[in-house]
């Protein structure tokens, strides 16, 4: 597929019109229109823009395969799942989830330790 092809798959699986697309990379809609049957280049400015309208990275634009990833919700997950998907986050991710994980374990024990001791009064 062509990058058309894909811009023009991809707006039509979120259910976008042309105008919105256009309006959201700063074009008028001939233009968009245009860009969707491969008779205009696209701008690395507009690209970024419209990979950010899709929620998509502009690899993910450029390279679609048909397949828009769907939202992860780790609560469906069991615990080791949760710990895989938790695992392919690049480096600097997966440390600030675990800090949030370990700043919220620490809460909880605090909070545990006052009830428990105040109670105890």
């Amino acid at each position: 597929m062509s990058l058309a092809d894909n811009i023009k798959a991809i707006r039509e699986e979120k259910n976008l019109k042309q105008i919105e697309v256009a309006t959201h990379i700063g074009v008028d809609k001939s233009a968009y229109s245009k860009i969707e049957k491969g008779s205009r280049a696209l701008t690395v400015d507009e690209l970024q823009k419209m990979a950010q309208l899709f929620n998509m990275t502009t690899d993910q634009v450029i390279n679609h395969d048909g397949n828009i990833p769907k939202e992860i919700v780790l609560e469906d997950k069991t615990t080791v799942e949760q710990m895989n998907l938790i695992k392919q986050l690049d480096d600097d991710d997966r440390t600030v989830v675990l800090k949030i994980i370990d700043t919220m374990l620490t809460k909880k024990k605090f909070k545990d330790f006052f009830q428990k001791n105040i109670a105890a009064l």
